[in-house]
């Protein structure tokens, strides 16, 4: 049986056009958009519960706020974040295309690549580094069964983040990941479902285990801040303003999972309400665990997979090792599905808008699962500071294409989008602009950076005075209304094919993917 390297439909495409259509990118069909306001509400339950979000607000407690007020600081920046990604994502789920492709309405057919390869860079990156907690919980399961897997010489060096027993997690966790990858999107539902399942059991698990052994849950959960005046306010603020910029790439490419929308508004609820309070309350398990830890061992231990650990070594009966077993499995299953929804999905639409002719949805999962590895997670994370320090950071360059995009649905195609013109490298087509890059948005793009820049430089280690310093904590809102301001008025002194002055063009309930397929198909045969 011969195997094609061709992307489904886009068997026909040559030229120019292969570099812009398949199968994946056209518009969802009706009978794939399963996803209903319960299943994003899930969504969410389902994708934070990681290990990262177990310990949100740590480092604002380390600076001097209370548990609570740094739970809330969090919990106020992901509402407003939630907002921006209902927003962004709301031609995704009208039109039900993804981000590679709404890219080509305001970066032009050819210019949407470097916005798209961005994300992918991004997205190939996080889903290593959740991979090298993933196999952290393989690790104390395999810890568990087998005592002498922490007696494994460790060969990995000083600047692993991993042990030599670690690794064995590691590519068990990948392996495992890529066997979830074959399942199609629209049929994820029961997954989604499940996991939300498997982390409420985890949670009141580790939970009641930990205060038990506590007898309470100590005091760090009761403790104020110690902090006053100016330097608490700014302390807020910063946190606040962090609380969203952490959640830049959700919304950046919100459209990738919003696109499987049954109906456009069943997004709204499910990401309004569910993003920021299960982050919340996945945040207060994780802090009131950590606090346990301070009575137990006499130390806050922030990492839960460190604490679980910790236990078992402690103690090491048959009954805790049977418990750590399965709390850290649960972690292991949730950890999986936040990987592929939160980095393999976005990945995967990003890389077959890179090259579309050769790459699926389904092979840019695969490709970014391989890639996550060959670029040594484990060693990025050991010298954490600095590389950490730039994943964070990356929030400018995000803010300023979602800026792009979200001025060019709401204010100048006014939720108009002329689908077929999306996949046509015709000179004629709407979204061809300037030899198929779109100048208004990569000028507004340079120039909703600049004045985060400095900030970003300071992030990374530079010297700035403690203006930049503060100023930076607005930079993903200060590059959102920059990029968004500077792109609209340039697009009304160089007006684009798709323009509205008044009025809101958006259908009111999109059906057209069938007649826009072919739409695509018939402009593929001609070309």
């Amino acid at each position: 049986m011969k195997v094609s390297m061709i992307a489904k439909g886009a068997e026909q495409l040559n030229g120019m056009k292969a570099f812009l259509d398949n199968e994946d990118l056209r518009p969802i069909k009706k009978e794939d958009r399963t996803w209903t306001q319960w299943t994003y509400l899930t969504f969410w339950f389902s994708a934070v519960a990681t290990i990262s979000n177990w310990y949100g607000g740590s480092a604002a407690q380390a600076l001097g706020l209370s548990m609570w007020e740094s739970l809330g600081c969090a919990f106020g920046g992901q509402l407003l974040i939630s907002i921006v990604m209902v927003l962004n994502g709301r031609a995704g789920a009208t039109y039900h295309v993804g981000f590679p492709v709404l890219n080509r309405a305001s970066f032009g057919v050819y210019g949407a690549w470097w916005p798209t390869f961005n994300r992918a860079a991004m997205a190939i990156v996080w889903n290593g580094v959740n991979a090298v907690q993933g196999g952290q919980c393989i690790y104390v399961m395999l810890h568990a069964i087998f005592p002498s897997i922490a007696d494994i010489p460790n060969t990995m060096g000083a600047g692993s983040a991993l042990t030599s027993g670690e690794m064995i997690g590691f590519a068990i966790f990948v392996l495992i990941t890529a066997f979830f990858l074959v399942v199609p999107v629209p049929k994820m539902k029961g997954l989604v479902y499940a996991k939300l399942i498997v982390f409420v059991i985890s949670a009141i698990a580790m939970l009641a285990w930990t205060l038990s052994l506590a007898g309470g849950i100590g005091p760090v959960a009761s403790q104020g801040s110690t902090v006053n005046g100016s330097e608490k306010t700014w302390l807020i603020i910063r946190f606040l303003m962090l609380g969203a910029a952490n959640c830049a790439t959700f919304a950046s490419n919100a459209s990738d999972f919003q696109r499987y929308a049954q109906k456009k508004n069943d997004v709204i609820a499910g990401n309004i309400f569910g993003f920021p309070v299960s982050n919340f309350l996945v945040a207060v398990v994780g802090n009131i665990v950590c606090a346990s830890s301070q009575v137990v061992f006499g130390e806050l231990i922030w990492n839960p997979l460190t604490y679980l650990d910790r236990i078992m070594t402690t103690w090491y009966t048959p009954a805790n090792r049977a418990g750590a077993f399965f709390i850290a499995a649960m972690f292991a299953y949730s950890g999986i599905f936040s990987s592929i929804f939160e980095n393999s999905l976005p990945a995967g639409n990003d890389l077959a808008g890179l090259f579309p002719k050769y790459i699926s949805i389904r092979t840019g999962f695969f490709i970014c699962q391989a890639v996550s590895v060959v670029i040594n997670p484990w060693f990025l994370l050991g010298s954490a500071g600095v590389f950490i320090q730039f994943l964070a950071s990356y929030q400018i360059f995000l803010s300023a294409i979602t800026g792009v995009l979200l001025a060019n649905y709401y204010f100048i195609a006014r939720g108009y989008l002329k689908i077929p013109d999306l996949f046509s490298p015709s000179k004629d087509g709407s979204y061809y602009f300037f030899h198929g890059f779109g100048l208004q948005a990569y000028v507004a793009y340079i120039i909703g950076i600049i004045p985060n820049f400095y900030g970003f430089l300071n992030n990374m280690g530079v010297e700035a005075p403690d203006g930049v310093v503060k100023f930076y904590y607005f930079a993903y809102f200060v590059g959102l209304a920059v990029s968004g301001g500077v792109y609209y008025i340039l697009c009304l002194i160089w007006p684009l094919p798709i323009q509205f002055n008044e009025g809101w063009k958006e259908p009111e309930d999109y059906d057209g993917a069938e007649e826009e397929l072919s739409s695509i198909e018939e402009a593929t045969e001609k070309e």
